[in-house]
């Protein structure tokens, strides 16, 4: 029996370096930095809109209680309502809702994608349809020019 040797592990601080992360919102910047920088915030408000309203479908009102955790810190437990509202929840999962993809996830998707090509500078040509490899080849001159040490 043979083995594949590993590759040569690379140290975690190397991992991001030379990521292809928008000029000037990089994680060798502290975030407050860019806090009120206005691609940072609606990439935040975005995200964090996409965020509650996944979970707003995962978990609804309806259907959970939410109940303090005992240990400070914690974020709160969800407990189904009834048995009903159980087995509802089963159903409730992140692959389900994304194998459906209804209008207003895909929307909320569109709305994260818009700010992520507009804070990269890409806003005409994501307009204009731009597509994976246009994206990705983009993304990767950009970490080789980082890697060669021409600017975060």
């Amino acid at each position: 029996m043979s083995f594949c040797p590993l590759p040569e592990w690379t140290p975690p601080t190397k991992s991001f370096e030379t990521f292809s992360f928008p000029g000037g919102l990089t994680p060798n910047i502290p975030a407050a930095d860019y806090a009120v920088d206005p691609r940072a915030v609606a990439i935040a408000a975005a995200a964090k809109e996409l965020n509650d309203k996944r979970e707003a479908w995962l978990n609804p009102p309806d259907l959970v209680d939410r109940v303090p955790e005992v240990v400070a810190g914690y974020p709160d437990r969800l407990i189904p309502k009834d048995e009903a509202a159980a087995e509802e929840l089963k159903k409730r999962t992140l692959t389900n809702l994304y194998n459906a993809r209804p209008a207003w996830l895909a929307g909320l998707h569109d709305r994260l994608d818009t700010a992520v090509a507009a804070a990269y500078g890409w806003d005409a040509e994501w307009k204009a349809g731009m597509d994976d490899e246009a994206i990705l080849a983009k993304l990767f001159a950009l970490n080789q020019m980082r890697a060669a040490g021409q600017g975060l």
